[in-house]
């Protein structure tokens, strides 16, 4: 395996600048930074509370673009429409079951000692060993 672009000075910075969000975000509104969670509070959202979800999400898609645009970086997807979606709600399904996300659990529950939060980012970061060994070296990816 070779790491080509290996950048530890702006994945630093991104990952200061994702802790601030989530610092701010539950000093300012009392919330929990899970991306999961505040995507899914669109689909039926409390009076008041459509702003600053769709705030955030926009934010999350401008800031990608606004790095990747300096840098030329091209989004490219290299899937088929149907296994987009199934990822979709495959992911969907999973935060469902595990109660978050990686954002959620990983970022903010760990930050906050949640036992809950440890297991599951455990639990996922398992999870994404077997299948990158699975897809790499059973199914030959």
């Amino acid at each position: 395996m070779v790491i080509e672009n290996f950048t530890p000075v702006s994945a630093l910075i991104g990952g200061a600048f994702i802790g601030l969000a989530a610092v701010l975000l539950l000093a300012l509104n009392g919330r929990i930074a899970g991306i999961s969670g505040i995507a899914g509070g669109l689909l039926r959202p409390a009076p008041g509370d459509a702003g600053w979800r769709i705030a955030f999400i926009v934010g999350l898609v401008i800031g990608a673009g606004l790095y990747g645009l300096p840098a030329g970086v091209p989004i490219i997807i290299d899937a088929s429409v149907p296994v987009l979606l199934i990822g979709g709600l495959l992911v969907g399904f999973g935060t469902r079951l595990g109660g978050g996300c990686t954002s959620g659990h990983g970022v903010c529950g760990i930050a906050r000692l949640s036992k809950r939060s440890i297991v599951a980012t455990l639990t996922f970061m398992a999870a994404a060993v077997i299948t990158v060994f699975v897809m790499r070296h059973v199914v030959g990816g």
